[in-house]
Order: structure tokens, then sequence, then C-alpha cells
């Protein structure tokens, strides 16, 4: 494993109400009714990449930024990189060009406005950039956005594009300092699998997890993305009334994120995002590939 690669570690900042799996319990015209948690798992979370010195890639929605100004100031100050995860957290592949457009612009006009600096990294709800939305690619680069973290290489019922490149890449040939940076997935028995991020984390055993993080380093040579979400790190949070299966996938292990969590950031090298793509010598160093042609397993 080279000396100098770093992986990729980011954070989802939403409240535990405003995921996806949630939305027919909690409709957005409901959010404002509901009492804010962020706060505890931010904090926590906060703490613990600063305890074990590590900066990261925050990726805020919108609708979070223009409510709480103070928590983007709060996570820029501690040195780590603020990105957009869009402005409502709605998939994108249910939205027209136009909207998802709109979206993100209020999305972003919100984050620059909490933190003084446009921003360049998004993150869409849900990994929700697949083979139907990507439409969405030309529309971010054009609205100024320069690293994407959207597009899972998985076979998944609501995300993925199964074959898209496992590692960064150029999706785009007219704009050449357009970097997709895909979460990270390992190989088992021919398989390609998600790995070290949200439920995945918290699911699998941890052995597993540095299994295939080694398997990324060492076998392939490139840089792992991790994720995780501020409510992850709060098993206090409300029930939500949403089914057994809905709530077990939410809930589990959520009393172990913390210090699973803390064991991965110390067992790797994890920077954010930029550092990770300017450790493998920038956007010019990475390979271009035409997600219209994805198809295989990905490399």
């Amino acid at each position: 494993m080279p000396q100098d690669l770093l992986n990729a570690f980011t954070v989802d900042v939403e409240d535990y109400f405003q995921v996806s799996a949630f939305e027919g319990a909690i409709p957005r015209d409901a959010w404002e009714s509901v009492a804010p948690r962020i706060d505890n798992g931010l904090s926590e979370l906060l703490d613990l990449v600063d305890g074990v010195g590590v900066r990261g890639t925050f990726f805020v929605l919108g609708w979070v930024a223009r409510r709480r100004p103070d928590l983007l100031r709060a996570i820029a100050g501690r040195g780590h990189e603020i990105g957009c995860h869009s402005h409502e957290h709605r998939l994108v592949y249910s939205q027209t060009p136009e909207g998802f457009r709109a979206d993100l612009r209020l999305a972003l006009d919100a984050i620059q406005e909490a933190t003084g600096r446009p921003c360049v990294l998004y993150r869409a709800p849900t990994f929700s950039i697949t083979r139907k939305s990507l439409w969405a690619l030309p529309i971010l680069a054009e609205e100024g956005i320069r690293l994407d973290s959207s597009i899972y290489p998985v076979v998944h019922d609501r995300y993925g594009i199964p074959g898209a490149p496992r590692f960064p890449y150029r999706p785009l040939r007219t704009v050449p300092d357009f970097v997709e940076f895909p979460p990270a997935t390992f190989r088992l028995f021919g398989t390609t699998l998600p790995c070290a991020g949200g439920g995945y984390l918290r699911i699998y055993p941890p052995a597993l997890t540095r299994y295939a993080l080694r398997q990324i380093n060492g076998t392939d040579g490139q840089p792992a993305l991790v994720y995780v979400h501020p409510w992850e790190l709060d098993p206090a949070q409300p029930v939500v009334p949403v089914g057994r299966l809905r709530n077990l996938r939410h809930r589990m292990n959520l009393h172990a994120m913390a210090s699973r969590l803390a064991g991965l950031l110390t067992s790797f090298r994890f920077s954010t995002l930029e550092a990770a793509v300017a450790s493998l010598g920038g956007p010019e160093a990475l390979p271009f590939h035409d997600l219209t042609r994805a198809s295989g397993a990905g490399g």
C-alpha cells in the first residue's frame, strides 16, 4: 500500500427523521414540528474524530444549513470540508432536471451563506444518481460542483449502477476536473459488495469491514470511502412507526457505532475527499469512464 494513500472519511449531515426510509411517516411538511436531535450525534461525532486526529468531508442538507448555520461553522472550524447533500433530501431520480437544479441551488446558497465559501462537493440523498438520472452529473458541473460521491457501483433496489468504476474517476469528458468518488466496495466470491458505510458499517462484523478495507488499500491499491450519519451515534433517538424491518435496519447496532468507527479510523489513514483525490495525483491523474456503457463488475 503506498505510504501517501489516504482513505476518505465522509458524513451525511441530516437528522434522524430526514432519512428516505421515514418519508411516509414524517413528510417534509412535518419536519419543522419534530424536535431536532442533530446536535446529539453531531457533537459526539466531532469529538470522536477530533480525538483520533481525522479530518473529513461533511455533506450537509441545505434545509439544515438554513436553520442551523452555526453547525456548519462549527464543522468548518474544526478543519473539515463542507459538501452539499441536497436541500430537502429528495431522491434525484424522483425529480425532473429542473426541479433538481432548483433544489441544488437552494442548498448551495444556504451553505455558502453559512460558511462564506462556495461549495464544490456533492452527495445525492441515498446515492440516487443511477443510470436513469445520469442527467444530474452535467447539472452538478454547471452549478460549480467538482467532486461528487453519489454513484454506488452495486446492485441495490433503491440505488446503484452495477459495473460503474469502484474507485475515483472522471465521468464527464467535457469537464475534465469533475471527479466521481464512489463509496467503498469490495470483492467477495466474484461479487461487488458495499462496505464501510452507514448500515453496512453497523451490520457487518468489524473483522469483515477491516478485511474489505485491507483488500481495497492493499490488493487494489486504492482509497476507500467511508460514510456515516450523526444519527448513527444517537441510540436514544425516538422510534419512528415505519414497521419492524425498516426500524431494524435503521437502529441495528447504534449503540456500537461510536466504538466501531473509532476503531476503523485508528486502523487506517483517513482524510477529506479533496485530500484523498490529491493523494492520487489530482483529477488529471484519474481515468475517464463513460457511465452510459457501464457493465460487468466494475474495476
